[in-house]
């Protein structure tokens, strides 16, 4: 999945150096907005495939509020702190910071918000994200605890780093991890939103 994306990003620069036109890709470049509606319509699907997601919210009860909240805070908390390092307003930098691991949609609502430039930061800092979230899930999983491990990973706790809470966590924290995914990506549009209009 990492490489799939690293070859996609790689392609497009090469594609956008070129100065070249192809119609479809033209088309949809020109159509963003689509392409988040997309997103987010999949992002229905993922929800609605859980079938017993209600039932789970019932056995966990604050657990499964309390992890995405503590992950939503501290990357805001992380993103006011690169501010003044980036030179990046506030708003801007807690918005790429609201991403939460999710670079697809984060750098789809970033560009639409504040153009290309901050668009493509916004997709490359939550594309590291979850890169880092590989090498760290093991880590944390020894030297911490499993309910740890779903921080880094964010947004991305219930597909592509999912794997690996499998193989490094038990049963309940890979149950909470599919619920802070489901949660953490809900929240994306409207964080990102919220922070780069009101911070």
């Amino acid at each position: 999945m990492v490489v799939l994306a690293l070859i996609a990003l790689i392609s497009g620069v090469a594609y956008g150096l070129c100065d070249i036109n192809i119609g479809f890709v033209s088309a949809i470049t020109s159509r963003t907005d689509f392409i988040l509606y997309f997103l987010m319509f999949f992002v229905g699907i993922s929800v609605g495939l859980h079938k017993g997601i209600l039932n789970d919210l019932k056995k966990y009860h604050l657990k499964v509020l309390i992890i995405p909240f503590g992950i939503v805070v501290g990357s805001i908390i992380g993103g006011m702190i690169c501010s003044p390092i980036t030179g990046f307003t506030l708003g801007e930098s807690t918005a790429v910071a609201s991403g939460l691991g999710w670079y697809s949609l984060s750098g789809i609502t970033v560009g639409k918000l504040a153009g290309a430039k901050l668009g493509s930061i916004t997709f490359l800092s939550n594309l590291m994200r979850e890169i880092f979230s590989f090498f760290l899930i093991p880590i944390i999983a020894k030297y911490l605890n499993y309910y740890s491990c779903i921080a880094p990973a964010a947004a991305t706790s219930e597909d592509t780093t999912l794997p690996m809470m499998i193989k490094y966590t038990n049963e309940e924290t890979v149950m909470l991890s599919v619920l802070n995914g489901m949660i953490c990506s809900a929240l994306v549009p409207v964080l990102i939103s919220f922070c780069y209009n009101n911070m």
